[in-house]
């Protein structure tokens, strides 16, 4: 539940800074990818600390060495986190977690079969990964670098072009300066 709050949460408060002037987080999709960084910046640090054991026992028994999967997928969240927070590396890291997303579920599956509260059952849990598979495919599909979205546009007042040389122009005379010499009277 704490990492569907900190999505919205964070997203929320990036729009609004975004309306309150800062240009950069005016595009909904910016304050997503912002939202999205921090959601996954937080479950990447549970692989490691806090709740490692309770994601360790939601890797199915099927799969070797659940603690290196943990380790693997909390740096891969992470560094996804960072690169949804450059322009350049924003998509590619929201097809990775979305990639993610998707291939993690049926750890999902397999954690809510066991006795848990009602925001780990199953159903709540598989509409709160809709919620961040959406958010991941919505920067996938809706961010575009800054030198996409802007055409170049050209000047207003375009230089005027040079002439060839000998063309148009008579040769400059070099200029003699001269001390004025005082008269000493």
């Amino acid at each position: 539940m704490e990492p569907l709050l900190t999505l919205v949460a964070v997203t929320g408060l990036l729009l609004l800074a975004g309306t309150l002037g800062i240009m950069r987080l005016r595009r909904p999709a910016a304050a997503l990818r912002g939202g999205l960084a921090a959601m996954f910046t937080l479950t990447a640090g549970a692989h490691f600390v806090g709740m490692r054991e309770e994601i360790v026992a939601m890797v199915p028994p099927a799969l070797p060495a659940p603690g290196l999967l943990v380790t693997l997928t909390g740096i891969a969240e992470l560094a996804c986190a960072l690169g949804l927070l450059w322009q350049r590396t924003a998509r590619a890291s929201a097809a990775v977690l979305s990639t993610m997303l998707v291939v993690m579920f049926p750890a999902n599956v397999y954690a809510a079969s066991g006795d848990v509260s009602w925001w780990d059952e199953l159903g709540p849990r598989t509409v709160i990964q809709a919620v961040f598979l959406t958010a991941t495919v919505t920067v996938l599909i809706r961010h575009r670098p800054a030198a996409a979205r802007t055409p170049a546009k050209p000047p207003l007042n375009p230089p005027a072009p040079r002439p060839s040389p000998g063309q148009g122009r008579r040769p400059r005379r070099p200029v003699i300066r001269t001390r004025a010499r005082e008269d000493s009277s």
